[in-house]
């Protein structure tokens, strides 16, 4: 999956706006689901994709993990130009 079919479901819509809006903040899977309103299990799964996607990066610790945004610059502008063709 890429970044196309990924912003087809509307939690990773949801998830890549957030952080896309939100580009300096860290959050845990329960902070996300707050945000957007979702099914924190669903957010979890959510994050993980787009973790493996190179969308987020993960920060693992051993109690919980935090995620943030991609640092890479490139990444991101093709991220923008996406979001504001789907939200067109």
């Amino acid at each position: 999956m890429g970044i196309n079919e990924a912003l087809r479901l509307n939690i990773n819509y949801k998830i890549i706006k957030f952080f896309h809006e939100n580009q300096s903040s860290i959050d845990t899977p329960r902070g996300v689901a707050a945000w957007i309103n979702e099914d924190r299990c669903n957010v979890k799964r959510s994050l993980e994709e787009l973790t493996s996607l190179k969308i987020l990066v993960a920060h693992r610790s051993t109690s919980t993990t935090g995620y943030s945004y991609t640092s890479d610059a490139k990444f991101i502008k093709k991220i923008d130009q996406l979001l504001k063709k789907r939200s067109a």
